[in-house]
Formats: structure tokens, C-alpha cells, sequence
């Protein structure tokens, strides 16, 4: 049953994330594109390789990523939009990094472009996030942002995310 202090703690959570969007938009941010992975399919009998299709603008703010709308996702896969190479069968996690690439590069990306996929959204309920085995959670009345699977180096949300849109929105000399 949702409580009143668990319904502050998501309107903090909205707070800071809407902050976080009037910085970054401000601050000139760097951005990296999202988008979904398309498998392969057929058009009118005519077979289609995968593709990743564009969904948007991200900006990366570590284990997170934010949207210029507010929405929150959790990181995904990220490559690059290259020409992918020949096939070499080094490995098959190599060719499946490949196979990333030319999803990209069909997709339309810039090339040298760092796109964002497989990226989950994260659902700003109280109840879905006093659960989440996900990055972002509540414990203890306190949103915190897990680093691991265990949760045992977990970090205030809003002290986390104010760190990374500073780094983002100011980077150091030479980043």
C-alpha cells in the first residue's frame, strides 16, 4: 500500500530528475543517441537485416540515462555507428560487437556516433521500486542508486545523479 512519505520520495525523485534536465539543456551537454534493436525480419518477402532504429537523444549519466523528457533508463548495450570490417571469426562475442556496429551503421548514425540500446526504462512507482532488483531503489525511506548486484555499495539517488550532471554539464580540463 503506497504511503505518503513513499509518495514524497518519487516526487523527489521527479525533482531532481527535472533538474538534471534543465542543467544538462542549459549547461550544451553532450548527448548520445538511444534506439531499439530491430532483429531481422522480412518486408514484403525481402529479407531485412537487423538495424538499430533511433528513439531519441540521451544524455549518460553512469549506470543511468536520462531523456530530455525526464524519463529515466537504466544503461544498456552501447556501440558505435562504424563500418563493421569483414567477418574475422576471432570470437563470438567480436562478431556479435560487429554485428552491433552494422546495426548502427544501417540505422544512420553519424558515423563514430556512440548509440544506446537495450536501455530499460525505469518505472517511478514506489511500490515497483521498493522491490527493484534494478540500479535504482528504496530503502529506508531514501532512494539509492545500487552499484552492484548486492546493493551493499549503494549511494543516495539524488547526491549520485547531481555528481554525474556536473560532470557532464562541466567536464575537467583534458575529459
Amino acid at each position: 500500500m503506497p504511503s505518503a512519505d513513499n509518495d514524497e520520495i518519487i516526487a523527489e525523485i521527479r525533482a531532481v530528475l527535472d533538474r538534471a534536465v534543465e542543467r544538462l539543456s542549459a549547461a550544451g551537454a553532450r548527448d548520445e543517441a538511444l534506439a531499439e534493436w530491430v532483429p531481422e525480419h522480412r518486408v514484403l518477402l525481402i529479407p531485412r537485416p537487423p538495424v538499430l532504429r533511433s528513439l531519441g537523444r540521451v544524455w549518460r549519466l553512469g549506470v543511468f540515462l536520462l531523456g530530455a523528457d525526464g524519463t529515466l533508463y537504466e544503461t544498456g548495450l552501447t556501440t558505435r555507428a562504424l563500418e563493421p570490417g569483414r567477418p574475422a571469426f576471432q570470437s563470438q562475442s567480436a562478431e556479435q560487437r560487429r554485428a552491433y556496429r552494422a546495426a548502427a551503421s544501417r540505422g544512420r548514425f553519424a558515423n563514430g556516433e556512440t548509440v544506446n540500446f537495450d536501455a530499460v526504462p525505469v518505472v517511478l512507482d514506489a511500490e515497483v521500486l521498493a522491490s527493484s532488483p534494478g540500479r535504482l531503489f528504496l530503502e529506508g525511506g531514501r532512494a539509492l542508486v545500487r552499484w552492484s548486484t548486492t546493493g551493499a555499495d549503494a549511494v543516495d539517488f539524488a547526491t549520485y545523479l547531481a555528481d554525474r550532471v556536473e560532470l557532464l554539464a562541466e567536464p575537467p580540463a583534458g575529459a
